[in-house]
């Protein structure tokens, strides 16, 4: 009987393989989680740099908010003030006045002597009754301004701390701000330029996994980019296309989130041409849609993706005269069969 030998390298190669596909995750209806894969490489700090520039922009509009609230609290305390002070300063008057009268009909007479020098006794008595009210008064009332005064005095020195502290968290959180968006633009850039290479080379670096925060989206369908500037629209002509604009370009910086509209297969992914780094999804009604002049893919050819999924970072690859997404809704995986995106989009809830 012949035995056949058995290669040692063969037999590696063979169980590595089953390595892998027992590592895979199983084929199903779920899509996959975010985040998934490893997050490295300047794409990934990008992204990472966008969540810290939020927060901290975040932060110190909060700070800024207490501040006003802080700046209207105190204008209330002087207002209240105010009030008590012109009440009192009335009172003042009040009891001057009386007091005035008083001596011009008597002078500095006891009472007793005014009774019986007095016309009408009665009057007298309504007079010097009128006159201690106005004493109890004004003496409440200087009781009050003098615990408003002292309450306005230690309210003020508090608001004063606490606008102080705010004053150095704003600052310091302006600082960090200022610092996340240098370092923010230098990474676009850096990115930027590693798309110019893979364009050039004609050839993509591979999907770069980013750590998408945990959103599930409550519709079916959402605008490709979270916060955004329309700038040229579907149909419209330039020096810069060979016909009409064939799609809908969304104006913003290098290494924004790209998302993808609605649950789908990414049918491609390409990095040469006119569009630069492209990715088109297929989606199940039978249309596709289109994501051009990206800075990355976050994403592999063949990949089912959900409604907001982060599916790249844009860009300015490729025939694009400064940093947009541009968008397209086909009928086709093909240039050539798009159709107007904005009512497409429309047609799907999702108004830009």
């Amino acid at each position: 009987m012949r035995f056949t030998r058995r290669h040692p390298l063969l037999t590696v190669v063979l169980l590595c393989a089953l390595a892998v596909l027992a590592a895979r995750p199983a084929d199903g209806d779920g899509f996959p989680a975010p985040g998934h894969g490893s997050a490295s490489g300047v794409g990934a700090e990008v992204a990472r740099l966008y969540e810290e520039a939020a927060t901290a922009t975040e932060r110190y509009e909060t700070g800024r908010r207490e501040a006003e609230e802080q700046r209207a609290r105190a204008r209330r305390l002087e207002e209240r003030l105010d009030r008590e002070r012109r009440e009192t300063a009335g009172l003042h008057e009040e009891l001057g006045r009386i007091a005035s009268s008083q001596y011009r009909d008597g002078g500095g007479l006891p009472l007793t002597a005014h009774m019986l020098l007095a016309d009408d006794p009665e009057e007298l008595m309504r007079g010097q009754r009128a006159v201690r009210q106005a004493e109890m008064s004004l003496d409440k009332a200087i009781g009050r301004s003098e615990r408003a005064e002292a309450r306005l005095a230690r309210d003020e020195a508090e608001a004063d701390a606490a606008w102080r502290r705010l004053e150095k968290r704003n600052t310091e959180l302006a600082a960090l701000r200022e610092d996340i968006e240098r370092k923010l633009e230098a990474a676009r850039w850096k990115l930027q330029g590693q798309a110019d290479a893979s364009v050039t080379a004609g050839a993509c670096r591979g999907a770069v996994r980013l750590d998408q925060p945990r959103t599930r989206f409550t519709t079916s369908w959402v605008a490709p980019v979270e916060t955004y500037e329309l700038s040229a629209s579907y149909g419209s002509g330039g020096a810069r296309w060979a016909n009409r604009h064939t799609g809908q370009d969304f104006a913003v910086p290098i290494g924004t989130p790209v998302r993808a509209v609605g649950a789908g297969t990414v049918a491609r992914v390409s990095c040469g041409g006119a569009f630069g780094i492209e990715i088109v999804l297929r989606h199940a009604d039978g249309y596709y849609t289109q994501y051009a002049h990206l800075a990355a893919v976050a994403v592999d050819q063949g990949e089912r993706v959900w409604p907001g999924q982060w599916i790249g970072q844009s860009g300015t690859s490729g025939n694009s005269t400064g940093p947009h997404l541009h968008f397209e809704a086909r009928i086709t995986p093909e240039t050539g069969s798009a159709v107007p995106p904005v009512p497409w989009l429309a047609r799907r809830g999702v108004s830009l």
